[in-house]
């Protein structure tokens, strides 16, 4: 089984500001003072943006030799898809994993933006649809639909959208989608349909991975209930006649001695406190737990997760520049191959 590793863009800022100030990356206001001591001039001025700067990210991931990296939904931070068009571009062949809502815009608009991304990018562009947040965070967007509704409509969303990606004429009727007679032709037609991450630890998130996802992702938890939960998600895939690769989103601190790794876990625990509690809505959700240690003990930690049946790693730390070449240059070639070794070995 080839194992992906995919690397998280910051969308809602880095995460880790020097004064608990709220600060982006290669970005300042016109109107902004400089950032530095008197006697000491900022050349950017204000030439420079956030995007630019996700843009470095996306570059060390393709350089560093990661497969992909997540574009993450977030109320507060840049458009997901804005951002996968923006750094398309800059990269060569990394996959743009682009999580946004279903209840955002027509599943068959949706799907002609991602046929018309495969063209420009030979096919790099995957899916992760995000259930949204709590209802309150839904009316706010101008989305009403019940809790209950929120993983049918996903299902639907699915179903119309690889539906006109791959069929014409194609017909739907739902309960939230209806197509008559659609399905792309000419040049939008036969494209690659977009690998679907999908996320959740209910049951009714299982099922619905079991019919519609290509990757469930699920949040960092020890090695053997993740092995029950990717069990459970696989005995659900064969009984609809499909398999469910099994992702995990966790953050990495990664040093050469855990000394070290502890250390700058601490401070980096501190500066992000810090740094919410100047801005409550700075960061939007991140992984649910960090992976910390000398660059062995990380890639042990990896492994065991591996073992356990995760094939797709969602890895993130910050800041994410430094960490994407810090992580692909001392724990990526010696952890691919180790398992690329025990694969050998199980062959």
């Amino acid at each position: 089984m080839t194992t992906e590793f995919i690397w998280q863009l910051p969308t809602a800022g880095d995460g880790r500001y020097g004064e608990a100030a709220r600060l982006r990356r290669g970005e300042r206001a016109a109107d902004a003072g400089s950032p530095y001591s008197g006697g000491v001039s900022d050349p950017r001025g204000s030439r420079f943006n956030y995007y630019d700067y996700l843009h470095q990210v996306a570059r060390a991931a393709d350089l560093s030799g990661f497969d992909g990296v997540r574009i993450g939904h977030d109320l507060q931070g840049e458009e997901a898809w804005i951002v996968a068009g923006y750094v398309a571009r800059g990269t060569r062949r990394i996959k743009l994993v682009t999580e946004f809502e279903a209840a955002w815009g027509s599943a068959v608009y949706a799907a002609k933006n991602a046929a018309s991304f495969q063209r420009f990018t030979s096919g790099r562009l995957a899916w992760q649809i995000a259930p949204g947040g709590t209802a309150g965070d839904r009316r706010r967007h101008a989305d009403y639909a019940e809790d209950a509704d929120v993983l049918p409509r996903i299902d639907e969303f699915l179903t119309v959208a690889r539906g006109v990606l791959t069929t014409a004429p194609f017909n739907f009727k739902g309960k939230f989608f209806e197509v008559g007679e659609g399905g792309f032709r000419g040049t939008l037609a036969n494209n690659p349909v977009p690998k679907v991450y999908l996320s959740g630890a209910s049951e009714q998130a299982f099922a619905l991975s079991a019919r519609q996802a290509d990757v469930h992702v699920l949040d960092a938890a020890p090695p053997e209930t993740l092995r029950a939960q990717a069990a459970h998600i696989a005995a659900l895939a064969a009984a609809a006649g499909r398999k469910v690769a099994i992702g995990l989103r966790i953050s990495v601190v990664a040093r050469e001695t855990e000394d070290e790794a502890r250390r700058d876990a601490a401070i980096l625990q501190s500066q992000s406190t810090a740094a919410v509690a100047a801005a409550a809505d700075d960061d939007g959700p991140g992984p649910a737990a960090t992976l910390v240690g000398s660059f062995e003990q990380v890639a042990d930690g990896l492994s065991e997760y591996a073992a356990a049946g995760v094939s797709s790693f969602l890895l993130s730390a910050a800041p994410h520049l430094e960490e994407a070449y810090r992580f692909g240059e001392n724990v990526l070639p010696a952890l691919r191959e180790r398992l690329a070794a025990a694969e050998r070995q199980a062959a």
